[in-house]
């Protein structure tokens, strides 16, 4: 059964990982990033595939994504303590506002919900 899955971090060390899983499943996948610590080199491997789709784009903003959902996977995240001391704001937004953003797209499109 194929889902449509969206991956807030989907840019990446997990992320893009989970994100090559999902496609070979035969999922359709979307990944969401800032790019603050993920990069496009993680993903560009996937530009021609018509089932994944790149959107930059910071989750403590307003989430919107055209048609339905099945999944959200928020993975969105500062990686290091060494990252968390250079961004210490950066780092409680996305824990806490990113998190709020993707609960409740997922809240709105009934789709099941992941926070790792």
């Amino acid at each position: 059964m194929s889902r449509r899955i969206l991956i807030t971090g989907g840019a990446g060390f997990i992320g893009s990982h989970l994100a090559d899983r999902l496609l070979a499943d035969g999922n359709e996948v979307i990944a969401i990033d800032n790019l603050a610590t993920g990069h496009t080199r993680n993903i560009e491997h996937l530009a021609g595939n018509t089932n994944f789709r790149f959107i930059h784009h910071n989750v403590t903003e307003f989430i919107y994504i055209e048609g339905h959902l099945d999944v959200v996977l928020h993975l969105a995240s500062l990686p290091s303590p060494v990252d968390y001391l250079k961004l210490p704001i950066p780092t409680l937004k996305v824990g806490a506002h990113g998190t709020h953003k993707a609960l409740g797209l997922a809240r709105a499109k009934n789709a099941r919900f992941m926070l790792a």
